[in-house]
């Protein structure tokens, strides 16, 4: 005997709440982002001081990314067609991986443009007290900015939301970096301090990049998403149910697919089994709020099924040998 069963959660694209909350977050940010690369390119190039310029264009690309995650918002919220059958939440992902590459073109700019200087000193830059309130007022900017994006990325499960604040926290890191500059070149007279921390800058840029593209590859790579055992003990806690194997999970962090083998006593009907399986399918939808799709495979437990989940699964419930139970 075996049956296949399916419960679909959703059958649209991204919620459309949630896309709209995500734009949201995205537009407000970007707005910030451009107030603050503009004040940090405009009076860097004033004061002459490469530091802050770098940090300013970095703040530009911060810019071009909420660009990047609204175009991305805009596909992956589109509902699932013929063509994509699972929907289009993976072009969240993809906007994600862009961002990453965004962190890795800025490095690139911010670091070159630091060895220029270091190879080729030219005069000090002209610090003044308008510099340090233009670079502390832009820091708490962005620290506003890294804490609610990352806070609304969590709560909406974006993977997007999340990717962008750390962007946006890589800007902290610079804007620390070009505070500490400042005060070497305008208290210490070290000239050569603004471009050493602006390549210190870059390689913190890197690792941030590295860390959106290692998130982003969870999704893209159809890494497991949810923890086996809690989804078999989910399964275990439906009446019927005598044991559970096989289960596999993928997706992005917001809409999971969940694959999995349940074992029913032999003896059931075709009907009662495919009834066990659709309660298994519901338990497991409202356990996980990021299940969108669950697909049961119904199978007799006998002794070359209860071999395969006794041997998958060490940790998870064991079906008696009997073939009874009562959940």
């Amino acid at each position: 005997m075996g049956d296949l069963v399916s419960h679909v959660k959703h059958q649209q694209g991204l919620d459309s709440d949630r896309a709209s909350r995500v734009k949201f977050v995205l537009w407000v940010i970007l707005g910030l982002n451009l107030l603050v690369a503009t004040a940090k390119v405009v009076w860097g190039t004033l004061s002459g001081s490469v530091s802050m310029q770098a940090d300013g264009f970095h703040s530009t690309f911060d810019g071009l990314s909420n660009v990047v995650g609204l175009v991305g918002m805009s596909l992956a919220s589109r509902p699932a067609d013929s063509d994509h059958p699972y929907g289009h939440p993976k072009y969240e992902t993809y906007a994600s991986a862009v961002i990453g590459a965004m962190l890795l073109l800025a490095a690139w700019r911010v670091g070159s443009e630091a060895v220029s200087k270091i190879l080729h000193p030219g005069p000090p830059p002209q610090i003044g007290w308008q510099s340090f309130a233009i670079m502390f007022g832009t820091l708490a900017m962005n620290l506003f900015v890294t804490v609610w994006e990352r806070r609304e990325g969590k709560k909406l499960r974006s993977g997007l939301l999340i990717a962008d604040a750390s962007h946006t926290g890589s800007d902290m890191l610079v804007s620390s970096g070009v505070i500490v500059g400042l005060v070497l070149v305008k208290y210490f007279h070290l000239g050569l301090a603004d471009p050493i921390i602006a390549l210190l800058v870059a390689c913190a840029i890197v690792y941030t990049a590295w860390g959106v593209f290692r998130q982003a590859s969870t999704a893209l790579a159809d890494s497991a998403r949810l923890p086996i055992d809690e989804v078999c003990e989910v399964a275990y806690a439906v009446d019927g149910v005598l044991g559970c194997h096989g289960i596999r999970t993928r997706g992005t962090e917001s809409h999971v697919y969940v694959d999995m083998h349940v074992q029913v006593d032999p003896g059931l009907t075709v009907a009662y089994g495919h009834a066990v399986a659709e309660r298994v399918e519901r338990a497991v939808a409202k356990h996980f709020d990021q299940v969108v799709d669950v697909i049961v495979h119904l199978e007799p437990l006998d002794e070359y099924q209860r071999s395969k989940t006794a041997a998958e699964y060490t940790g998870a419930p064991q079906p008696p040998a009997d073939g009874a139970r009562t959940p």
